[in-house]
This record gives structure tokens, sequence and C-alpha cells, in this order.
């Protein structure tokens, strides 16, 4: 059977009648990425006008009576509507599609047929399946790789035919009909029931297809290929967008030249040349940061062994440095008879620390360490070093090893 959105897919609403209408639930991914469970209604209509996801192709957004419908489904010759408010069997419902997103999902689907053929007929390169995503499409080909040359004799070909305005026609055959064994496709759904759909560009290509497509290929617009990216199995993913899609990345890529422009002083046909430069910049002072900051901690390290306050607990903080410099001052100072507790970061945020001294106390303190500046760690060979979340609780940290000296101390 074929929905009132395959038979016409520029209606954007229609009346039917609903079915059934059953409890049913809806897993989905909330605004924090973990997976919610709605409750909600399984709605069934005679007819729709909201495509159920199928071929490739995600499914259509719309509402019933003005009722958000969240997901749609095919099950055999039916589609299912989740809505989370019921509808009454038997009564009259006003159906419409989301335009914007119906017409987004026809102009990739519609380009992935054309670029399919084209591929095809060029270079005799097979499609083995096609991702149709939020942002771009993907087009996997059985072929290790592409040349640059490949790619663009695609482009260049697939844009002719859009303007040369090809109709896009569907058609229903039966399964009985010779003209089936001449069509291209990869097998029908196990639960596919009634007449096959074909989707035929003129003169280019004829594909069993369930989507909803463009009647024309002028509707595309244009087609642009991103690239290609290294796909499964030894295959390759090409890359591409269409219609309004290529708009919006053109519009997005203007507003980041110029912001580029604003900020790097130059214009966009120097960008490239303009960020090396402050790429070699950018290393040089790192370079030149990092020995200073190896300078400064040897210095340190130095200081705090020529110290009168040398012994027990030694204890420094600093807003900047890394592990690195963390032990470069525990190398520099070389003593298993000092307890030595360094840190760097935000006094009242997240940091790093380093525990270093005789390796049982070490190895009795660090993961109490750990846990009182709410961080993880490791160690072994008298350091304990890792990440805390609380380095505010300092304070709270010193005082354990400070306790823990003066008890080993009334021991001895």
């Amino acid at each position: 059977m074929a929905f009132w959105c395959q038979r016409d897919s520029y209606a954007r609403e229609f009346t039917t009648t609903v079915v059934s209408c059953c409890p049913a639930e809806l897993q989905t991914e909330g605004s924090n990425g973990k997976k919610e469970v709605l409750s909600g209604f399984q709605v069934v209509l005679e007819d729709t006008v909201l495509f159920p996801e199928g071929g490739g192709q995600p499914d259509d957004r719309g509402t019933i009576n003005d009722i958000s419908v969240l997901r749609v489904t095919r099950r055999g010759e039916q589609a299912d509507h989740f809505t989370q408010t019921p509808l009454d069997p038997g009564s009259q419902v006003l159906v419409r599609v989301d335009w914007e997103r119906r017409f987004d999902h026809m102009q990739q689907h519609s380009g992935q047929h054309l670029i399919t053929a084209v591929a095809d007929h060029l270079f005799k390169l097979k499609t083995t399946s096609w991702e149709l995503g939020r942002f771009r499409s993907a087009i996997e080909l059985d072929t290790p790789s592409m040349t640059a040359e490949q790619v663009a004799a695609i482009e260049q070909s697939v844009n002719e035919k859009i303007r040369d305005r090809l109709p896009v026609n569907v058609r229903e055959l039966s399964l009985d009909d010779p003209e089936v064994e001449q069509v291209s496709g990869r097998g029908l759904p196990d639960d596919h029931a009634g007449p096959i759909r074909v989707v035929s560009i003129e003169g280019v290509d004829s594909n069993m297809c369930c989507g909803t497509h463009v009647s024309n290929l002028s509707d595309l617009q244009v087609i642009k290929i991103l690239g290609t990216e290294k796909g499964k199995k030894n295959r390759t993913n090409l890359i591409f967008l269409a219609g309004n899609r290529v708009l919006k990345w053109m519009e997005r890529s203007h507003g980041t030249e110029k912001a580029l422009t604003a900020l790097l002083k130059c214009g966009a046909e120097d960008h490239v040349e303009a960020v090396k430069k402050l790429q070699n910049s950018t290393k040089i002072l790192q370079k030149n940061n990092l020995n200073l900051l190896r300078d400064l901690a040897v210095h340190i390290a130095h200081s705090l062994r020529n110290s009168p306050d040398w012994g027990g607990v030694v204890v420094l903080h600093r807003k900047e440095g890394d592990s690195e410099f963390m032990n470069i001052i525990a190398n520099e100072i070389g003593s298993e008879e000092t307890l030595l507790f360094l840190t760097v970061g935000d006094e009242k945020g997240a940091g790093l620390f380093l525990l270093a001294g005789p390796p049982a106390s070490v190895e009795t303190l660090g993961p109490r360490v750990a846990e009182v500046l709410e961080g993880k760690g490791a160690g072994k060979k008298g350091r304990f070093q890792g990440k805390a979340t609380k380095m505010s609780r300092r304070m709270e940290a010193q005082a354990l090893l400070k306790d823990y000296i003066s008890t080993q101390s009334a021991k001895e």
C-alpha cells in the first residue's frame, strides 16, 4: 500500500479518519543526551500525509488536529503515529506535515538517487547504502577510494542534470510485472505488501523506493559534494548536501569567513597563511613558556629544600603549572624523608595534585588525599598524582598529612 504522502509528496495537509488509538511508549533521547521513555498513544489513520521512516529516509513530523506527532513508523500496510494525546477512533482529523523537514528530506533523497546513478554511469561505482543525516548525507560506495577528479566529475554531471530540469516520475508496478526485473534496488522489506513503487529520473535512473521525492530535478536547486571519508569494509563514503542545505552551509561558511576576517585583520584569501603564522608564533611562545616553567620549578625546588621550614610536610600551590612542573620539583628535591604535597590549578575549582615522599606513607595517604580533594589518582615508588575537582579542600588534605606525620613521630 502506498500512503498519500507517497502518492503526492507535495501534499502539506490531508483529511482522514482515525482507525485506532492504543496506549504506547516511545523511547527518545532527552536534552541531556540520556534515553527517556514517553507515555502516549499509537494512532492509526485510514491514510496519512506523514511519511514513516524507510529506505534510508527519516520519518516526517507534523500534527493531527494540532496535536504533535513525535514519531511515524510503518507496520505492514499501516503507519503508526505516536502522540501524547488520544484521538477518538472514527473521528475525522486534519493531518499537517512539517513542510520544511519534508521538503529537505525530498531534496536529499532525490539528490542521493541522482548521485548514485551518475557515480554508477561514469565510474561503475555501486551504492551499497546511504544515510540522510541531520546536517549532511552520506552515500556508501563500493570502492576503497576516489580521486578528486572523480568527485568533481560527479558533482559537475549532477548539477548539469539539475539545470536540464529533468522530470522525476513515480510509478507502481505489480510484483509479476516483467519491468520489475529491469529496475534497480536493494530488495524489499520482509513485510512488504502490494505493488512495487518505482522512482524514475527521466533518462537517468529507475529505482525501487518508498521515499518522498521531488517531481523535477530543478527542485533540488544545487548539489554540493563536500568530499569523501573512509567507510566500513574497505568502502568510501561520499558526503553531500542538496538544495536548501547548500544555502545554509554557504550562510554558515560566509559567517565564519567574516568573523575570521575581523579577527585576523586580513582578507579571506589570506586566512590560511595568517593562521599558519599564528600557529608558529604560538609554538615558539609555548616552548619558551615551558622552558621558563622548568627553570622556575628548579628554582622553587632549591628554595623549598633550603627553607628553614623544611621537613615534615612541605606544601606548595600555584595557579599555573602542570604535571611536568610538579614532577620536576619532586625530582630536584629527591627526598624520601619528607612528604611533599604539590598542587596546581584554580584554588576554588579543579586542578592537579602530587604527593611524594616515603613510599609506604605515600601509598597509604595518596588515595585518602584524592578522596578529600574529590578526585582520582594513581601512583607507585613514592609518588601519587592525579586530578582534583575540589581544590578548595587543600587545607583539609594538608591537615590530614600533618596529623599522619605527628602520629608517626609519636610512635617513634
